[in-house]
């Protein structure tokens, strides 16, 4: 551990903590998951619980500090080391088109990137578990209603079935982050038919979060929806109060001709 200096740019906070790190590769069911990307594996704190459960296990990291002790201290036939950044990296190289898991002690300062970039890659990840900043687990996993709802708890409900699991101090990490973590699991919902415009129905669902004070009225003044559809009492409602299938039937409005020229 003393090998690799963590780096405040990367968002770096290496597990200490081995029942922690065991618990969250416990996760996995080896016979649903073996194909599984581990993104950030530091010092291998995780990645030596996820070996044995695993058939083909790819590791993503961007430090060249934390590559090199973990290629040094690793049999190379555990794993495949990849250096490079997750969210610039094409995930079709690794597995072509068959299903993966991801799963990592993930950095904090993209975390919310990474849920975007499994959400656009749904189609072939079925499972997503790992540790986040508390804050961002809880608005991924948030019910509607409450001001940390947002975009990502939209986003991610819609295809996922998502799980706040624990919660974790900042005391099993080197160093100590300022702010609590948790672990959450996201498990992909079975036979996904949403109906409507995917494009569309992002868009809607941002508009709608970038002025989450404002109603829909006001949020989506921008889409020159027409007065007709205006007038429906929904868009008197802030975006917090919709839930997944609310987005769904609003976009199908929208898109189906209420949209003024």
């Amino acid at each position: 551990m003393k090998s690799v200096r963590p780096k405040k740019k990367l968002g770096q906070h290496f597990l200490t903590d081995l029942n922690i790190a065991q618990k969250i590769a416990n996760l996995l069911e080896f016979e649903n998951y073996r194909n599984v990307i581990e993104i950030g594996p530091g010092t291998g704190v995780l990645t030596q619980f996820l070996i044995p459960k695993t058939k083909d296990l790819h590791l993503i990291e961007i430090d060249k500090e934390s590559i090199e002790f973990l290629a040094k201290n690793y049999p190379s036939k555990d794993f495949t080391l990849i250096e490079g950044d997750f969210l610039n990296y094409d995930l079709t190289q690794i597995f072509g088109e068959a299903p993966f898991a991801i799963i990592g002690n993930f950095p904090y300062n993209i975390s919310s990137q990474i849920v975007f970039k499994v959400i656009n890659h749904k189609s072939q990840i079925p499972f997503f578990a790992g540790m986040f900043q508390k804050e961002v687990a809880e608005r991924i996993c948030e019910p509607p209603g409450s001001k940390k709802y947002g975009i990502l708890s939209v986003l991610a409900q819609l295809y996922y079935k998502t799980e706040y699991l624990f919660t974790v101090s900042p005391r099993v990490f080197n160093p100590p982050p300022k702010v609590d973590s948790a672990v959450i699991r996201l498990t992909r919902k079975e036979n996904i038919t949403l109906d409507c415009d995917e494009k569309l129905l992002f868009k809607i669902v941002k508009l709608s979060f970038q002025q989450r004070r404002k109603t829909l009225r006001n949020s989506l003044k921008t889409m020159n929806l027409s007065d007709n559809l205006r007038e429906d009492s929904i868009f008197d409602l802030r975006p917090e109060k919709l839930s997944g299938d609310d987005f769904i039937q609003l976009t199908k409005r929208i898109d189906h001709g209420n949209i003024s020229d």
